[in-house]
């Protein structure tokens, strides 16, 4: 495990700079000192996972839907319906449908996560101002490059919000399938519960809150390290 902690800080060092990576430190020494590390591990894999999807499926919707009002038409009834149920009403449905196992938890935080991520980068984009879209237009830029090269940097604050909350929302849904038979430190609580083991509950859980911290102050710092830089 100490080349993975070595990697995981390296990389919050990295992507957010030393402040946020000496959180992450404290962190995941924190979970080294549970004892969890390696259901940490399986934990954050299935998060990882899911984010990829999240983030992908997310920023692609959310501009088209800042791009075209039918697709935002269609799409805001959905996210609104989507971000109305309860999150175990998504895992139960993929429990029936696909055998135990991380796949179920990985698709529930997904369909959980995706529609705030869409939200998020779609307004983000909608604020760039329109005189500096205009003017983009008047120098010979055309849609695809406003697009890429105004719009989207210009919003990457909103759409850098988007990942973090993308991020919380798959590792709550995912530590949720944990309870169900997902595996993971959901499955440690869950069976902290079960068998009145008040100990096992309360350490799967530090490590749970520890690792949201790390994962929370990295994806925030990126953005607070780029406003910095912008000074």
């Amino acid at each position: 495990w100490p080349v993975m902690f070595l990697g995981l800080v390296a990389i919050a060092f990295l992507v957010s700079g030393w402040r946020p990576a000496a959180i992450t430190a404290v962190m995941l020494g924190t979970i080294g000192l549970t004892g969890e590390w390696a259901t940490s591990m399986g934990t954050l894999a299935q998060v990882l996972v899911a984010t990829v999807m999240t983030v992908g499926f997310g920023v692609a919707l959310g501009v088209w839907a800042a791009e075209s009002r039918i697709v935002d038409r269609i799409l805001r009834p959905i996210n609104d319906v989507l971000q109305t149920l309860p999150q175990l009403v998504y895992i139960i449905p993929f429990i029936y449908l696909m055998p135990v196992s991380q796949v179920p938890g990985i698709v529930a935080s997904v369909l959980y996560a995706v529609p705030v991520v869409i939200r998020l980068v779609a307004s983000g984009l909608r604020e760039v101002s329109p005189d500096t879209v205009e003017a983009a237009g008047a120098f010979g830029a055309t849609r695809r490059q406003v697009l890429l090269k105004v719009k989207i940097p210009l919003a990457r604050d909103a759409i850098m919000l988007g990942v973090n909350q993308g991020i919380i929302m798959v590792l709550a849904v995912v530590v949720i399938a944990g309870l169900v038979g997902s595996g993971g430190l959901g499955y440690d609580v869950a069976q902290g519960l079960q068998r009145n083991a008040f100990g096992l509950g309360v350490v799967a859980s530090v490590a749970i809150l520890a690792l949201g911290i790390a994962l929370d102050r990295t994806t925030r710092g990126r953005a607070r390290a780029r406003r910095e830089r912008a000074l």
